[in-house]
């Protein structure tokens, strides 16, 4: 297998069980998942089928009991708590359903800080948030602090801080989960436009409507995989270039 047909992220045997009081709770149960540069995957299935726990597997927000995880070929499950985070900074964006911005911090400084706090010179973190606040529709937004944010702007500032160091993976859980209808076709359209660029994006949501621009649906129910499909896909998405940086030019 070459280095582009060999999958970004591979995930072999995934299990994890939640202890609290009550019976134990099965919510991975033996999953496997590749997912390769370029694709636009949804998973979706009922509130409670494990989704946002296989989500938050893959992106280190919890350690697995069984299975293994890679990223771009690299073993990633047996990483420390400060390494995942240093590459959730560098290689994998998230975007979760409550936005998680930093309340007392403008909406500039919320998206510079994961470039800063990776090592970006702060005038380059700067360009490249103007370059996003800009695409995402949010000139004239930059002092403004996230309370004084509608919804759907505040999840478009969070989707920004997500894409600032170019990852090349995208996670999203539920991101349209607490919008309106027209916050979630803005998601939707937004996630499509950098799908169509090349970023690689792994969203989890109960919404058919945020899953229909997916150009692969997993639905899952008990923990498990229970069906794997492609849709019917338009033009392919522009790859990404070797630095995982994407061409970001219409």
């Amino acid at each position: 297998m070459s280095e582009s047909d060999a999958p970004l992220l591979r995930a072999e045997g995934l299990v994890k069980t939640h202890h609290g009081e009550g019976a134990p709770a099965h919510a991975v149960r033996g999953v496997d998942l590749r997912v390769r540069r370029g694709e636009f995957v949804a998973v979706t299935g009922p509130s409670g089928a494990g989704k946002s726990t296989l989500l938050h597997l893959l992106g280190g927000l919890q350690r697995p009991d069984e299975g293994s995880i890679r990223l771009d070929g690299e073993r990633a499950d047996g990483w420390s708590e400060a390494r995942w985070a240093v590459e959730r900074r560098r290689r994998i964006g998230i975007v979760f359903q409550f936005f998680n911005l930093v309340s007392d911090l403008s909406v500039a400084d919320n998206v510079e800080l994961p470039a800063l706090l990776a090592g970006v010179p702060p005038k380059k973190a700067r360009v490249a948030r103007r370059e996003l606040l800009a695409e995402l529709g949010l000139e004239g937004k930059e002092r403004s602090m996230p309370g004084e944010l509608s919804g759907g702007e505040q999840q478009r500032v969070a989707l920004a801080r997500a894409l600032v160091n170019h990852p090349p993976l995208l996670l999203a859980d539920e991101p349209a989960g607490s919008l309106d209808s027209r916050g979630t076709r803005e998601v939707m359209r937004l996630l499509s436009r950098f799908h169509q660029r090349g970023q690689t994006i792994l969203l989890v949501t109960h919404d058919a409507r945020l899953a229909s621009a997916a150009d692969r649906v997993i639905s899952f129910f008990d923990g498990r995989i229970a069906d794997d499909a492609t849709l019917d896909a338009g033009p392919p998405p522009r790859r990404a270039g070797a630095s995982g940086v994407l061409e970001l030019r219409d």
